[in-house]
């Protein structure tokens, strides 16, 4: 999905899928030995992000599924389902926010994208809604200064 439109940088589609679990302390190690796979993420609430910037207000667990960010939005959801499947009873069961997060992001304004029926059955197991993050890089800006209507 390569395309040169109006500037000399080539369009990029980049795509994510991350399980994530919230709340007041989490049994960050048990979640890790349950699910037998470790975080790719996680803190203490009170633990600082970065210098300068709030301290968390929970605990998380965060898993981003394995898959090139230049793969589909369906890739990245099967494989999350994939690790997790055996262990939605626990997920559900636990006393905290779980959630998938997704991720869409692209220099391109004009372009979107689909995601498999099957790739969407984590949602409804973990009883969570679909929803998508989605960011355009610089397209809009260097469009602003065009007419929306002709």
């Amino acid at each position: 999905m390569t395309d040169m439109s109006d500037s000399d940088e080539p369009d990029y589609y980049a795509y994510s899928a991350t399980l994530r679990i919230h709340g007041p302390r989490l049994p960050l190690d048990a979640i890790s030995k349950y699910l037998g796979i470790e975080a790719t993420h996680q803190h203490r609430r009170g633990e600082k992000r970065r210098a300068g910037l709030r301290p968390y207000n929970d605990d998380a667990w965060h898993l981003t599924a394995p898959v090139a960010e230049e793969r589909e939005l369906t890739h990245h959801l099967r494989e999350l389902w994939r690790v997790i499947k055996p262990h939605v009873d626990y997920l559900n069961a636990l006393n905290a926010k779980v959630d998938v997060f997704c991720g869409y992001r692209s220099n391109n304004g004009a372009a979107g994208f689909a995601v498999e029926p099957d790739a969407l059955e984590i949602f409804t197991a973990l009883r969570v809604p679909f929803g998508v993050s989605i960011i355009i890089d610089s397209w809009l800006g260097q469009r602003l200064d065009e007419p929306t209507l002709q």
